[in-house]
């Protein structure tokens, strides 16, 4: 006979993990940042290795301002703590006097170490950020000024960004909001004019607004993306999402992100739960299972980590970056949570398990950037970076305790 689902959680405490990935968030992750981020001259560093060397003269991303405006955000919803709503305070400060364009809308994408502008363009992968963070810091402050520049930002977003004719939002801009020819968001990416990964973060950022701005419009918006990430970047039979896409949809690369696609299953589920639709969740919860089944069987190795990418052959990059793990905990809480099905449970927690066997760094704080599949350290690799935020496994820890606990005071579901 199978193990009901309290045996289940009895024999695997949900319990214990709750007070370690809580003890991570609050003890190491959130300390890390207030200790190690701040820069003493305006807003954060945006280097630092891991042991702990700055260099004041990188160039610094909106990206990271916001995700850090983001993460204390949410931490300051949840906890109260004044010196998260300090964070928030400050990132929302430099996000607003280092990187708004004040003339032409939106977000640039860079700028200086002396604070010049770098690289202006408005990249919509960004804007979708901006508008993520300024949501929940509203959220958590019951300010209206962020309110009002997160809705003029989507507007930026429907205004320029959206695909009339096929559907979806064109990657990037000029500063004016006129087109570009170079539309990557980065340099592993390809120049195609739509990728899943600004589309999901759009859908993110349009879930995140929706629920403190109850806007009619943006309820259409967003059902209408969601259709699009379901219809045209996921594919229902193999469980993985496309990366990237022609204007009218054809796909470009055979590329597998594991990290993306689990992120996806549960931002999927987020999002079609907001708009409160029992038919739609239904679907989704459906897809979001066997992406985390197909994610189980090819992208998580035996001892829990998840690998970078695949493709058609098989694994094509072994390695475990931060960002998949956390995403993974969560996404498998969440297929559990929909399902009850207790693999996916076990899953999670054993990618928690490898999270702090690989990841925590315990001598100088927060997460390494990656392992190998040997396990060994990623050369060269920051713990502050363009990229390297607390945004992924910040959030992993807001979210996998809440989740957890609900699964605590209601073991029979």
């Amino acid at each position: 006979m199978p193990a009901t689902r309290s045996q289940a959680m009895s024999s695997r405490s949900p319990s214990d993990y709750i007070g370690r990935i809580e003890g991570d968030l609050r003890g190491n992750i959130l300390p890390f940042w207030i200790g190690h981020a701040v820069n003493p001259k305006g807003g954060f560093l945006g280097s630092l290795t891991n042991d702990l060397r700055p260099d004041p003269s990188v160039e610094r991303g909106a990206l990271l301002t916001a995700r850090i405006l983001w993460t204390f955000s949410a931490a300051y919803r949840e906890y109260r703590d004044p010196i998260y709503l300090q964070m928030a305070e400050r990132a929302y400060a430099d996000l607003m006097g280092a990187f708004h364009d004040a003339h032409h809308g939106g977000f640039w994408w860079s700028v200086a170490s002396d604070g010049a502008v770098l690289r202006d363009r408005k990249q919509v992968y960004g804007q979708a950020f901006a508008i993520y963070a300024l949501s929940e810091y509203h959220a958590a402050t019951g300010l209206r000024e962020p309110l009002y520049q997160a809705i003029a930002v989507y507007r930026l977003i429907e205004g320029f960004a959206r695909d009339r004719r096929d559907g979806g939002y064109f990657e990037a801009f000029s500063r004016e909001w006129e087109p570009i020819a170079d539309q990557r968001l980065s340099a592993v990416d390809q120049n195609d004019p739509k990728s899943q990964n600004t589309h999901l973060h759009v859908l993110e950022a349009y879930t995140r607004l929706l629920n403190v701005w109850p806007d009619p419009v943006l309820r259409i918006a967003l059902s209408e993306l969601l259709e699009i990430m379901l219809t045209r970047i996921a594919d229902p039979e193999s469980g993985h999402l496309g990366l990237f896409f022609t204007t009218d949809w054809v796909r470009t690369s055979e590329r597998i992100s594991y990290g993306h696609d689990i992120e996806a299953a549960w931002l999927f589920t987020r999002a079609a739960e907001a708009f409160g639709d029992p038919v739609l969740t239904a679907r989704v919860h459906r897809l979001a299972a066997h992406i985390a089944d197909v994610t189980l069987a090819e992208g998580v190795d035996a001892d829990g980590g998840v690998f970078n990418e695949g493709g058609p052959g098989g694994l094509t990059n072994t390695n475990k970056e931060w960002w998949p793990q956390a995403e993974a905990v969560v996404g498998f809480l969440n297929a559990y949570q929909i399902s009850r099905h207790e693999r996916y449970l076990a899953a999670a927690l054993r990618t928690w398990d490898f999270i702090e066997a690989r990841l925590i760094d315990r001598a100088n704080g927060e997460w390494f950037r990656g392992v190998t599949r040997e396990g060994d350290l990623l050369a060269g690799e920051l713990k502050v970076s363009f990229w390297k935020c607390p945004y992924h496994n910040g959030r992993t820890g807001l979210e996998a305790v809440h989740r957890l606990k609900n699964l605590v005071e209601n073991p029979e579901g």
